[in-house]
């Protein structure tokens, strides 16, 4: 199997297994997706609907090439296609579902996008990497290193059957920037395309697509509480996102206190801020959910959060 960094960082399931693929050819990659960490949100969605970018892209190549979802109806395509990455890159990112993974904790209750690696094929078997490891609200997921025969990945990989529009604009948005995605109905896995030989660019404005963007950090923990206030429903939504947020601010923070570029206690202030929010969201939708809003709650929690931002950007700015 091929290696992974010494020490995956505990990133979401999509960040953490993009930077251990990319480990094969960027051997600074926790560092650079440290330096590529930052919260961007849409602002032009109808009311209570978010839309994240939660860093610059880390996929390109000096000559544009990038990773690509690919997808298929059926397996017997999807696997012809897997194969096919193996033998070109060695490895592939493949789309899986929690409800079919045996080591997940969500098996057979919670159906969600999760990307596993696939590394390798031989005796009958995939090489399968599922390096995330993290207590999700179903339990605590250890990371899972093992074979997959031919039925139980097909199994594994089985679209999500039921999913939210913020589950549509996550995936769009995996890879920092708008990327075409196939139908959810379908299998699906990522490909690296090779580029033209022009050095690749960030758009001119730096949006992640053609939506209206807020960067500036408390601008858009502002707009984020700005609309869960408004429709406090939108807390179940959108608490995966703001999780998922608070991981990569927690990995940030860790490597500019390790490069000197912020001091520990404000450091630490911000990541507490960030790793507390999440759990008050958990609990305000769930009290949404029985007609009892607790926006207070969720207002102390951001406002927490905005000073902490407040204080760590003075420091240390953000390179969205």
């Amino acid at each position: 199997m091929l290696d992974a960094p010494t020490k995956p960082p505990q990133l979401s399931c999509y960040t953490t297994s993009l930077v251990c693929y990319l480990a094969a050819e960027i051997p600074a990659v926790t560092h650079r997706f440290a330096e590529a960490t930052r919260l961007a949100v849409r602002t032009d969605l109808p009311a209570g609907e978010l839309a994240f970018s939660h860093h610059t892209r880390i996929d390109v190549t000096e000559d544009g090439g990038e990773l690509a979802y690919r997808g298929a109806a059926d397996w017997r395509t999807a696997r012809e296609g897997l194969l096919a990455e193996l033998e070109t890159q060695g490895r592939v990112l493949a789309v899986a579902n929690t409800e079919h993974l045996a080591w997940a904790p969500g098996h057979g209750r919670a159906a969600a996008p999760h990307w596993i690696l696939i590394q390798g094929r031989r005796d009958g078997s995939w090489e399968v990497a599922d390096h995330f490891a993290a207590l999700t609200p179903h339990g605590e997921q250890e990371p899972f290193l093992g074979r997959l025969d031919d039925a139980e990945l097909a199994q594994a990989l089985a679209p999500v059957e039921e999913f939210g529009p913020e589950v549509t604009r996550r995936d769009r948005m995996a890879l920092g920037r708008a990327t075409a995605v196939p139908p959810m109905g379908h299998h699906r896995w990522l490909v690296r395309t090779r580029g033209d030989g022009t050095p690749a660019q960030e758009p001119r404005d730096g949006a992640p697509d053609d939506g209206q963007w807020l960067f500036e950090p408390v601008e858009v923990l502002s707009h984020v509480l700005a609309a869960l206030l408004a429709d406090p429903a939108a807390a179940a939504r959108h608490t995966d996102d703001l999780w998922a947020a608070a991981r990569h601010y927690a990995h940030r923070n860790t490597v500019l206190v390790s490069d000197g570029l912020l001091d520990p206690e404000t450091a630490a202030a911000e990541t507490e801020a960030w790793q507390e929010l999440p759990k008050i969201l958990r609990i305000a939708a769930l009290s949404a959910a029985r007609g009892r809003p607790r926006t207070g709650l969720v207002e102390e929690a951001f406002t927490d959060l905005i000073r902490a931002t407040e204080k760590s950007s003075a420091v240390a700015p953000s390179k969205g």
